[in-house]
């Protein structure tokens, strides 16, 4: 008997490739664990659907037109109902580092079998980061590489003594927004609050420009 999930897991998909894409949708859409909810073929198409049409998981190609994958991952982790991202792209040596610097919770390669990514997707939506080809403890030995540039940038602010409602005005974000991105921060880096993190921040040497 198969075992059911409560409900199915909401996929989106987006890929330059018209080819790829066709191919990717019949095959979610023959699994019974996944509903898929929309395609696109650019990031612009994708963020725009994700913002109308919320779903568990995205998988986007690294080299989506026009903003790119990079890009497209550090928009939506502005967003608080952002689906979690898989990077679907080629398994050159440094292409899943880049995906999860930037924040993707997936990465599966174009030459691997079909169950490799819906297996992928599945457990990315239970919440786990599936990085098969790099040592996910040598990114968690550096932190800072796992931070965002907005949350780099709030790590600064925050050694300065600023208040949510400054930092709020000095980022040019919502209050809850500042609370979401502190939270992120305060898990990256292991911390439990802002004095810990203020700690960590002048024990670091932490970058001060972008990237």
């Amino acid at each position: 008997m198969v075992n059911e999930m409560e409900r199915r897991i909401d996929v989106m998909l987006a890929d330059s490739n018209p080819l790829v894409l066709s191919a990717m949708s019949e095959v979610f859409e023959r699994d019974s664990r996944f509903s898929l909810v929309a395609t696109t073929a650019t990031a612009e198409g994708f963020l725009g659907t994700v913002m109308r049409v919320p779903c568990d998981v995205g998988v986007i190609d690294w080299n989506l037109p026009v903003l790119g994958g990079a890009r497209l991952i550090e928009v939506l982790r502005e967003q608080e109902a952002a689906p979690k991202l898989v990077v679907f792209g080629n398994d050159t040596k440094d292409l899943p580092r880049l995906a999860m610097s930037a924040g993707a919770a997936g990465f599966a390669p174009r030459s691997g079998d079909v169950e490799g990514l819906l297996d992928t997707c599945a457990d990315v939506a239970q919440g786990k980061m599936v990085f098969p080809f790099i040592d996910v403890r040598e990114l968690q030995a550096d932190p800072i590489q796992s931070l965002s540039r907005k949350e780099r940038v709030m790590l600064e602010a925050l050694s300065k003594g600023l208040t949510n409602r400054e930092l709020s005005k000095e980022l040019g974000i919502s209050t809850n927004t500042v609370k979401f991105h502190l939270s992120n921060l305060y898990d990256k880096l292991s911390v439990r609050n802002r004095a810990q993190a203020i700690a960590f921040f002048y024990s670091s040497r932490l970058p001060t420009k972008d990237e």
